[in-house]
């Protein structure tokens, strides 16, 4: 061995031990580069799991895990590690991983946390064919879409239930319920949507301890989320019973219109499945289906159970201690588990049980301030609220996305018109001190209300202000930092502002999760998609969706202008904009429906009056602004803006659009003690010849007519909010899903047989269905693309970085949505 090493040394010649020693790295690492490619080569199979990643620099992982240098890829937690090469010895090496086997059944596993700061991730998800938790990427597109990487990721057989259903444990099954018994000390996951009934014994479900009672609870588990897990706290004879039934809410349909919302939820029957429903017909299928470890899953999605760390099961049983006296503030960095501990806190101080607790039973409610416009819980982002809530809700934010039930309002809420409070800081703090004012109103009838404030991530430079600020003011009983590694320079001027303010500081571990099949830009999509298909029944506490395109539902129309003006005016937050630019501005923008409750809440206009005007006497009395927003309603008339004083700078554009238009073009946002947001709205036509602007919103038609009655104004307020590029291609992939459709009904015929008559009726159908397709694909701001290639969207997304408006990218021939 000595011998070879002189050989080499001396046949280098001048070459000097440094170079000969790089020489030798280069070569060893071609060598092994061609033996990895081989093997990739032999794995064909794509990835059902994707982690993220960044794409901005020039180099780009490759599918076998490895950099155009060699460098190892990142990893998620508990997972095989791709190969890479060792620069130092130039042969593949393998990171060491725990056993699979011996991996606990309950990592610590938190839901994404959507914080609003991600304007630096400028990625744009879409793969070819989009697995539900496989989404490829474009660099360059604006709506800020983080990007997965196309490394794969070597699928995990991960235990989700401890529980086994045998001939014992179901008390009955049929094609809709299944009635089942859990031992104590055990859990159950399932995936899907279903009601909960516990009939026996108590059970905890997302930090809720449900006891028995006659009231149902609607639980939504899709894979997007950790799965949330039914465990049997304590049961009569050690066990309780509970029975989970098949229920219909409309929400997966919204597969048929965006692909966001296909493959999350529960797919073929599994094994449990398939052994609590025999003696049912073969088709039969549940909303909902019974997992014991993710290998179960058809899809091969990385599922994972939903658990608390044990410092946060510790924590929440103390601020549970504090009854109605709890005032506790939740923030931390973003990625940490906020909205996650927020969410178990809030379900676990709603539903305590008394033979298990301290014997408080909450019966006014919980008062949620939530301060996170970029994706708020219970509202569309953009807006920051204060909810009075009566019972737990067991959900993603998406399966909620606004509140009109006996189980929780909306008190109150402001239109930030961005999802970062950091766009205007000023305005956001008057806000929270509305909501907080509003707070202080509902403890007059509710004096043994709690309050839980949600903190966004914006916890750096002037957001750290705006923190310990609220923490000296808020008048807390406790805040909860959610990340024991910091940093210092945010904890401690956090844990001055407590001490100042006398208030306990708990810090708490982070719980990011490892496998994200959703990015936050993609869950924001998500949420505003669902709130405007979404609807409240009077008659039922849950949300119905529909799956109709908005291009096909009836719009409200709205006169801007003239005797009958129904709006008051229109206002443009964060931009200078032209009054020339306005009517561009507007439609295909989601804006905010916000009511003015006096003059004051514009800037300049007199403090004391309302800024209705006078209605005329001489038009009917039921003709109203509603009747002009919507022709079947009947509602009192807001006309015009005669009464505003000229210091409001309202002017007219070229079309007779009300500009609130004021200095350079921006416009000071409207005071929070005298407006208050109804929701958001759709701008989808201005018609310059009727003067009228045609609205899509799911505010309901009795909140409008309430708050007219009131003595109210509206105003439509334009911010920064995401592009509803969604919106655009609706009815794209609306008329893909009934092509499909009608396709399976054709395939079916064909089988049993069918005659001439028939084939040429299914002929005309289909080339019905596919013209649709062709006239859905050619709309404005739209493009349907052939070639979806890596190369091919990366060279779209550079050109089309220069263009000022975007179009929506959808891909025929696939189930995915790229290239946002």
């Amino acid at each position: 061995m000595m011998k070879r090493k002189a050989e080499k040394q001396q046949s280098a010649g001048p070459v000097s031990a440094i170079a000969a020693r790089k020489a030798r790295q280069q070569q060893a690492q071609t060598v092994t580069a061609s033996k990895v490619e081989v093997v990739v080569e032999a794995a064909a199979e794509p990835p059902s799991k994707r982690p993220r990643r960044s794409l901005e620099g020039d180099q780009l992982t490759g599918t076998n895990g490895t950099e155009s240098k060699g460098r190892q890829t990142r990893s998620s937690k508990n997972q095989e590690v791709p190969i890479a090469l060792d620069t130092t010895t130039g042969r593949p090496k393998r990171a060491t991983q725990a056993n699979p086997s011996e991996t606990p059944s309950h990592a610590p596993e938190a839901e994404e946390e959507s914080e609003n700061e991600d304007s630096d991730e400028n990625i744009v998800d879409g793969p070819e064919e989009m697995n539900e938790d496989e989404v490829a990427s474009v660099a360059g597109d604006a709506d800020g879409y983080e990007s997965p990487t196309e490394t794969p990721i070597e699928m995990q057989n991960f235990p989700l239930s401890k529980a086994r259903l045998n001939k014992n444990s179901i008390v009955y099954a049929d094609e809709s319920v299944l009635c089942i018994r859990i031992k104590e000390k055990t859990n159950l996951a399932l995936m899907g949507q279903y009601d909960l009934w516990v009939k026996r014994g108590v059970v905890s479900l997302m930090g809720a301890k449900l006891p028995p009672s006659p009231r149902v609870y609607r639980v939504y588990a899709p894979s997007t989320h950790s799965l949330p897990i039914i465990k049997c706290v304590s049961g009569v004879d050690g066990e309780a019973e509970v029975q989970i039934k098949s229920c219909n809410s409309g929400l997966s349909r919204l597969r048929d219109v965006s692909p966001l919302y296909q493959k999350i939820w529960n797919g073929q029957n599994t094994a449990a499945d398939k052994a609590t429903l025999k003696g049912a017909s073969k088709n039969s299928r549940r909303s909902f289906s019974v997992l014991y470890s993710s290998g179960e899953d058809p899809l091969k999605r990385h599922l994972r159970p939903l658990h608390l760390d044990k410092k946060w099961s510790a924590s929440m049983k103390a601020l549970s201690q504090r009854q109605g006296s709890l005032r506790v503030l939740v923030c931390g960095p973003k990625a940490s588990g906020k909205s996650t501990f927020s969410r178990y806190l809030l379900n676990h101080v709603l539903s305590p049980a008394p033979e298990t607790e301290n014997g408080f039973t909450n019966t006014d409610g919980v008062a949620f301030l939530d301060l996170d416009p970029g994706q708020p819980e219970f509202a569309p982002m953009g807006q920051v609220y204060l909810a009075h809530l009566r019972a737990p809700f067991f959900g993603p934010p998406f399966t909620h996305p606004s509140l009109d039930s006996r189980d929780g309002k909306i008190l109150r809420a402001h239109h930030i018109g961005a999802t970062s409070p950091k766009e205007d800081s000023d305005h956001y703090a008057l806000a929270t001190m509305d909501l907080l004012d509003q707070y202080h109103s509902l403890l007059a009838q509710y004096p043994q209300c709690p309050l839980i404030v949600n903190y966004p991530g914006w916890i750096f430079g002037q957001g750290l202000e705006v923190a310990t600020w609220l923490v000296k003011c808020l008048g807390l009983s406790d805040v909860v930092y959610m990340s024991e590694k910091g940093p210092q320079e945010v904890v401690e001027p956090l844990r001055f502002a407590a001490n100042e303010a006398r208030v306990p500081m708990t810090i708490l571990p982070s719980q990011p999760t490892d496998f994200v099949s959703r990015s936050s830009a993609q869950l924001r999509s998500m949420q505003i998609q669902s709130y405007f298909h979404s609807s409240h029944s009077t008659d039922i506490s849950n949300p119905i969706w529909s799956e109709t395109p908005l291009s096909r539902t009836r719009p409200m129309a709205v006169d801007y202008a003239g005797s009958k003006q129904g709006i008051l005016g229109i206002m443009v937050m964060g931009s200078q904009i032209s009054p020339d630019m306005l009517r561009e501005v507007l439609e295909g923008a989601v804006v905010g429906l916000v009511a003015i409750e006096s003059s004051s809440a514009i800037t300049g206009a007199s403090s004391s009056g309302s800024i209705k005007a006078p209605v005329d006497n001489s038009e009917d009395e039921s003709e109203s602004t509603a009747d002009h927003m919507d022709m079947d309603s009947e509602e009192p008339q807001v006309k015009s803006l005669d009464s505003l004083s000229p210091a409001d700078s309202i002017v007219r554009t070229p079309e007779g659009l009300p500009y609130l238009f004021t200095g350079s073009g921006s416009c000071t946002p409207l005071n929070p003690k005298a407006s208050n947001c109804l929701g958001l709205a759709l701008i989808r036509s201005v018609d310059v010849n009727s003067q009228k602007i045609e609205l899509s919103t799911p505010v309901p038609s009795s909140h409008i007519r309430e708050a007219i009655e009131q003595g109210h104004s509206l105003m439509l307020v334009r911010g920064q909010l995401d592009s509803p590029n969604w919106a655009v291609s609706e009815e794209y992939y609306a008329a893909r899903a009934a092509e499909r459709r009608y396709q399976q009904v054709v395939a079916r015929a064909k089988k049993g047989g069918e005659s001439a008559a028939d084939q040429t009726q299914h002929n005309q159908t289909l080339a019905l269905l596919r013209d649709r397709i062709r006239r859905a694909s050619n709309v404005p701001w739209m493009k349907v693309v052939e070639d979806n290639s890596r190369h091919q969207r990366e060279a779209n997304a550079r050109r089309e970085k220069s263009l000022w408006k975007l179009r929506k990218k959808a891909y025929p021939g696939s189930d995915s949505e790229a290239d946002w």
